[in-house]
């Protein structure tokens, strides 16, 4: 007996669900994605960002957002809630969901788990970099002292550094802040 085919989910369909749902759902392409939840060092990698980037950017023109923040990606018309949103300058909202939806983020940073690593890397960057404001993506290890870090150059191509050691920091240059390996781990027992 061959599969049925799946219907998707039409936009209203999804805000409502999202909207009624104890924990946020994802749109890609469609379909709904529930996010599931975080480990212990999840929520302490997290956390630790939220800390970090709020003390930074407590002065100064930006705002950041810690897990709760749908981001609308127009190209694909999809929706994600990242685990860290930074937008600098006027932050604008989606006219049909305002004001829970961000158009215009300058960095997403996502805290990879088993379950999301392959997904967060590949089609979730790719329409994340649709996003013509993104300028930074960064991608979290929770699981080891890891930090992927995608900047966007004036070309448009994405360059790729990696750092994996608690004495080095990661720059952001687009919002001028900096994240210590060893303050983004605080207190995450990776030995455990």
């Amino acid at each position: 007996m061959a599969a049925q085919p799946r219907i998707p989910f039409t936009l209203h369909e999804y805000l409502a669900l999202d909207q009624a749902s104890e924990r946020p759902v994802e749109y890609i392409n469609g379909e709904v994605v529930p996010k599931t939840g975080a480990s212990r060092e999840h929520n302490l990698v997290n956390s630790n960002l939220t800390a970090l980037l709020g003390s930074q950017l407590q002065n100064r023109s930006c705002e950041a957002y810690s897990a709760q923040m749908r981001v609308h990606i127009s190209a694909t018309d999809g929706y994600a809630y990242p685990d860290q949103v930074i937008v600098c300058g006027e932050p604008r909202f989606h006219a049909k969901t305002q004001p829970d939806t961000l158009l215009n983020p300058t960095v997403i940073i996502e805290v990879l788990s088993d379950t999301t690593a392959d997904y967060d890397s590949g089609a979730k960057f790719n329409n994340y970099r649709r996003i013509p404001s993104l300028e930074e993506y960064l991608l979290v290890s929770q699981t080891a002292y890891h930090i992927v870090h995608y900047t966007r150059q004036p070309d448009g191509a994405w360059t790729l550094t990696e750092t994996d050691r608690l004495e080095d920091t990661v720059d952001l240059p687009s919002i001028e802040c900096r994240l210590p390996l060893a303050e983004v781990y605080a207190k995450v027992d990776l030995a455990r």
